[in-house]
This record gives structure tokens, sequence and C-alpha cells, in this order.
């Protein structure tokens, strides 16, 4: 299969990117998007005058969402995980 050459643009400047269908290109452009509309939403708000600092004030708020998402469902796991031990020992007890 031939991959899909789009152009996306971030902060104002054009990528040329190479995507595999167009599930993956819808997800480059919302993702895009995303990235555009914070940096405007930091540009508004702050006095950033370089748009290094913009990107990277981005690229940490996308990734501690990440992480924060990782945590919580590690978390999610180790309770399902416990609650399920309980019950199984609920049920061992009853069925001796």
């Amino acid at each position: 299969m031939d991959k899909l050459k789009i152009n996306i643009v971030i902060a104002g400047r054009t990528y040329p990117l190479s995507v595999n269908n167009t599930k993956e290109e819808e997800g480059m452009r919302k993702a895009a998007t995303a990235i555009n509309k914070l940096i405007s939403m930091y540009e508004q708000n702050y006095a950033v005058s370089d748009k290094q600092d913009v990107l990277a004030m981005c690229a940490l708020q996308f990734a501690s969402k990440l992480e924060i998402s990782t945590i919580e469902k590690g978390s999610e796991n180790t309770e399902t995980i416990n609650k399920l031990r309980e019950l199984t020992n609920l049920v061992d007890t009853h069925l001796k």
C-alpha cells in the first residue's frame, strides 16, 4: 500500500508527512489542530515572545496528559486486581 503524502501546518510552518491510511491522516490533522489551538491560547494568555517556548509548553502539556492517563490506568488496574483477589477469596471461603 502506498503512503499518503500530506502537509501539516503547525505554528505557521508546513511539514510534509507520509501516513499509512486515512485514519492516520485524520489523527495527524486533529493533533495539528489541537497544537495550533494550544499555541494560540498560550500566546494570548502569556507574554511569550519565542515560538520555541510556546512549542515546549505545548509539548509539556500533551506529554503530561499522557503520563497522567498512564498513571491513572495503572492505579485502576491495581484496584481492579485487588478487588478480584478479594472476591476470589470470598468465593473460596464460601466453597470450603
